[in-house]
């Protein structure tokens, strides 16, 4: 027989207090002192005693859920930015509500409009271009607090928090130019892409604040696999022999561009003086870039931090969902490895 389920009357004859005391301390209510909520933690404790969450929520009409809405929950970046929401969150007693809406605004807002349903204590989402205002509006409906966590830039007023796209493309474009670089390429994307849209304005405003050329011959789209890299980089090294230097635009697109280059009978590394190797420097570190021969040098911005401060922020607006948005814009790191 499976043992009996301890209920609340059962916490309350232990610790020697009434029922309606047990549930005071339960939700962190009333006026009680120090050493009775200590002698019903201790029952709690003691008798395995589980709180119903869902009838507890129903009751209060306050949720321990926290809606997390990204455009792709395979993304390394976004991986990282769920550990760190979540680490901060569940100090608190929260819980992750995870969802994933790809490109599609549609499903973006069903997202949302199905957690406000679940009464949600808040929203953190990765916006969908055409999408972000109607979520604002559906939010200060609902009164549900949101943040807003990307890989480029929002221009709402929203609570915000990213990477600086631009300065990480100018650290990398800078520290090509003064390894000697001075054909340099940039692969992977697409056009629509406003993260890349900002690299490649960090990009490009490096290369001519050194006076070097800009070419759109130099700049290549490409799909998001290790494969569609490695033929776009071979394509382009063929065609442009000049190049001595590339700005990936994704993990996959610095891993794919090793094969790319040694199908072009060119080699990958510092040195683009004798034998005419080839560097590459990616965007957002992956563990992987350790392991290649040779290592991928990468400008990471801090994923984690981004979700924690995210997290952070958002614990903020469910305790005052009140006051003007914030920008929160952290910095990228450069880590230097064999590639470049």
């Amino acid at each position: 027989m499976s043992p009996r389920k301890i209920k609340i009357t059962d916490v309350a004859e232990y610790a020697g207090v009434s029922v309606s005391t047990v549930s005071l301390v339960l939700g962190h209510k009333g006026r009680i002192s120090e050493s009775t909520i200590k002698k019903v933690n201790k029952a709690i404790d003691e008798l395995g005693y589980v709180r119903n969450k869902a009838a507890a929520n129903l009751r209060s009409n306050q949720s321990n859920l926290i809606g997390l809405i990204l455009r792709d929950i395979t993304d390394p970046f976004y991986t990282e930015i769920t550990a760190g929401i979540s680490e901060e969150l569940e100090k608190h007693g929260y819980m992750l509500f995870l969802a994933q809406c790809g490109d599609s605004p549609d499903k973006l807002l069903k997202c949302v409009q199905s957690m406000v349903q679940q009464s949600v204590a808040g929203i953190v989402f990765s916006p969908v271009r055409g999408s972000t205002q109607p979520i604002i509006d559906m939010a200060e409906t609902h009164e549900v607090p949101i943040v807003c966590v990307a890989r480029a830039s929002v221009e709402f007023d929203i609570d915000y928090i990213g990477p600086d796209n631009s300065h990480a493309s100018k650290m990398a474009t800078q520290y090509l130019i003064e390894q000697g670089h001075r054909h340099i390429a940039y692969v992977g994307g697409s056009s629509d892409s406003l993260t890349r849209a900002e690299r490649i304005g960090g990009y490009c405003t490096t290369l001519m604040q050194f006076g070097l050329p800009f070419k759109n011959d130099w700049v290549l789209e490409c799909g998001n696999s290790q494969k569609e890299a490695a033929e776009a980089v071979q394509h382009l090294l063929n065609h442009q022999p000049k190049i001595t230097a590339i700005l990936c635009h994704r993990p996959a697109t610095a891993l794919g561009a090793i094969y790319g280059v040694r199908r072009a009978n060119r080699s990958v590394g510092k040195d683009n003086y004798i034998g005419q190797q080839v560097a590459l420097i990616g965007f957002d570190d992956v563990p992987e870039a350790e392991l290649t021969q040779p290592s991928l040098t990468f400008v990471t911005s801090p994923a984690k931090e981004i979700g924690q401060q995210a997290g952070l922020r958002l614990l903020e607006r469910m305790k005052k969902n009140t006051g003007s948005a914030q920008r929160i814009i952290l910095s990228p790191t450069l880590l230097k490895r064999d590639s470049a």
